[in-house]
């Protein structure tokens, strides 16, 4: 099949275009390398750089390739500071999405799958589940749940399918460890690459489940082509949550086997706006519908994470504190240090 892979240079999407790839699709794949890198680019891939917030490019684009199958991963993700960037938050999750989305469907598109998120489902008490309603409690989850929304009225309309994927906090080798705005793991393990102590916000009872990259990019790819998937919401990830302190244990542990050095215990600063304490999901229907089970537990992704970040080396976090849209004293402290403090390392979820 054409398939077209949205933030193909990226965390997610780069080990898609390599399974699309493996697979024997032809894959056309665009990015805006706002945080995606040009070693992820599979080169049998058909690769185009694209901003889809340009809406007049991305219909050109979208004529010329003419798509079947669209898997859209491409997102301003940084739930967290979408308080404080709201405008960027809708611009690059929900306007890129319908920029290629409206055209897809002009052209002839059988199928889409929309990687969402869990922020869908606000505050609600876990286990999430997929029969739940969308009540999301910030920006990035709002952006979110209209997205799935509105490929639901676009495909009642249109006769097209779509898959709509919950993902669970998914890590692994080649996410984006220079990003302190999201992903908790990159984040720790970076910080101690670059030797320096990272920080939790609150006290660190906040609960989530950890997915490693090797069990999600199988189901994400199956619910591409399974009938069975069609029109169907699913969250991929594992049932068993963990503290952010126990994670932060564990995180030490594989670098500090025989303990941790006084000057590296994390620093525990006050709650960020609006996050929500515990977050994990229900697993029967991806079971059901796409056989998934658990492979790698996250001791072990933990190293192998910690391996490929070594290799890699130490990341100068990217810091945005110049584009937020809205300076306040509610935005957290290692951001605000962060204008003045380039080298200064690390955040929690």
């Amino acid at each position: 099949m054409r398939v077209l892979v949205t933030g193909a240079a990226g965390f997610m999407g780069s080990h898609l275009v390599d399974s699309l790839v493996g697979s024997g699709h032809e894959v056309f794949g665009v990015d805006d390398m706002s945080g995606g890198f040009w070693r992820n680019i599979n080169p049998k891939s058909n690769f185009t750089q694209l901003d889809l917030r340009d809406q007049a490019r991305a219909d050109s684009f979208i004529s010329n390739t003419k798509p079947e199958l669209l898997f859209h991963l491409a997102a301003d993700a940084t739930e967290g500071r979408s308080q404080f960037t709201p405008v960027n938050c809708v611009q690059r999750n929900l306007m890129a999405y319908l920029n290629v989305l409206v055209p897809c469907i002009r052209e002839g598109l059988k199928k889409v799958v929309l990687v969402s998120s869990m922020s869908v489902y606000g505050d609600q008490r876990p286990p999430f589940s997929e029969e739940m309603p969308r009540s999301p409690v910030d920006v990035y989850g709002v952006s979110k749940a209209s997205m799935e929304h509105i490929t639901e009225i676009l495909s009642a309309v249109h006769s097209f399918n779509y898959t709509i994927i919950r993902p669970h906090n998914v890590y692994g080798e080649r996410q984006n460890i220079a990003d302190p705005y999201r992903n908790v793991v990159g984040i720790f393990i970076n910080a101690l690459l670059n030797d320096r102590h990272f920080f939790i916000y609150g006290d660190g009872a906040q609960k989530r489940a950890f997915t490693n990259i090797a069990d999600f990019t199988p189901y994400l790819l199956r619910a591409g082509f399974d009938p069975m998937t069609d029109r169907e919401i699913i969250n991929v990830g594992p049932r068993e949550e963990v503290t952010i302190n126990h994670l932060a244990e564990m995180v030490l542990k594989v670098f500090f086997p025989q303990g941790v050095r006084v000057e590296l215990i994390p620093v525990h600063l006050p709650d960020r706006p609006r996050e929500v304490k515990e977050a994990f999901c229900t697993t029967h229907k991806a079971e059901r519908l796409l056989g998934y089970r658990t492979t790698v537990d996250l001791e072990t992704g933990l190293h192998r994470m910690a391996g490929w970040a070594r290799e890699l080396g130490p990341q100068q976090p990217r810091y945005l504190v110049d584009g937020l849209e809205l300076v306040t004293d509610q935005v957290p402290l290692v951001w605000r240090n962060a204008a003045n403090k380039p080298a200064l390392v690390g955040q929690a979820l």
